[in-house]
């Protein structure tokens, strides 16, 4: 046997003996329940529907954890359902739904040829795979199937959502109520101050994140009033109601990592990327949300 080859079998016994220790170490650490050094993701989200002071109508109260991603899907398919004025118990049947069906993830497969938010198939006449990948529509597409069956606002919600969606599972919607509850009170704007999520990275800064923010929010909200803030990247909403401004506010928190959103203020509460949490105004710092609870105003990167 030749030294180089020597050297060859060396080199590829070193290597073997190198991937069979990484493979030991990584295989330890999860029996240990000991965390990987893994890439950094962005801080969890958190609906608070707890506040007695602000709400005590007897409603569910308490707090729902939720990554970036479910929120900002959880925040579209209430704000479609708002815009379509489906009373409050159908945005609960659709968020339970979208809980069981993707932990509000907009999956690009599952059972069968199934998509989506909400598991729609294709095959039974949902759309085509395109439409049902579009949270948007797919929501549309629930609340439309669910309008349709008589007496749902009297059933249960985990028999309202089975008449939908007819699973192999018809109970399994129901351990998603509480959660849904919260979020749909929360995100409805019956709560203030009751979304809030972590610092995140984002890719969309200054002209090109305005746009982004102008575009959301037509595509969630359908014809909205925008305008621009003087001074400073951002948007502004003009409202009627307190409601009406916690369910933009909300919303624009839980769209905050998609299009660049580093601040919200209205009522003379401002939400914060950098703190992650909604405080009292002391100071603007450069936001005229003008007249306390007409407007709501964004600032992007």
């Amino acid at each position: 046997m030749t030294m180089r080859v020597r050297r060859l079998m060396a080199v590829a016994l070193f290597a073997i003996i190198a991937v069979a220790v990484c493979a030991y170490v990584v295989v330890h650490q999860i029996g240990q329940n000991i965390p990987l050094r893994l890439p950094p993701v962005a801080r969890d989200c958190v609906v608070n529907a707890g506040n007695a002071s602000v709400n005590a109508t007897g409603d569910a109260t308490g707090e729902v954890e939720l990554g970036a991603e479910q929120l900002a899907n959880a925040a579209t398919i209430t704000a479609v359902g708002l815009t379509r004025k489906v009373p409050q118990r159908g945005l609960v049947i659709a968020l339970a739904t979208a809980w069981q069906e993707s932990k509000l993830e907009n999956l690009t497969g599952g059972d069968r040829d199934s998509i989506g938010l909400f598991q729609q198939r294709p095959s039974q006449g949902w759309g085509r795979p395109d439409q049902i990948a579009d949270p948007r529509y797919a929501a549309n597409a629930f609340y439309t199937a669910l309008l349709k069956i008589k007496g749902w606002q009297q059933m249960r919600i985990t028999d309202a959502a089975q008449q939908v969606q007819r699973s192999a599972h018809p109970e399994a919607y129901d351990k998603w109520v509480d959660e849904s509850e919260i979020m749909a009170r929360a995100l409805s704007g019956d709560v203030t101050g009751a979304v809030a999520c972590g610092p995140a990275e984002t890719t969309s800064h200054g002209p090109d994140a305005v746009r982004s923010l102008g575009a959301s929010l037509k595509l969630d909200w359908g014809t909205v009033s925008t305008a621009d803030v003087a001074n400073l990247a951002g948007v502004a909403l003009k409202v009627r109601e307190p409601k009406a401004g916690w369910q933009y506010a909300h919303w624009l928190v839980a769209h905050a990592q998609d299009n660049g959103v580093k601040r919200v203020v209205f009522a003379g509460l401002q939400w914060t990327a950098e703190s992650g949490a909604w405080a009292h105004v002391t100071e603007r710092g450069g936001i005229d949300a003008g007249p306390a609870g007409e407007r709501v105003v964004a600032e992007v990167y």
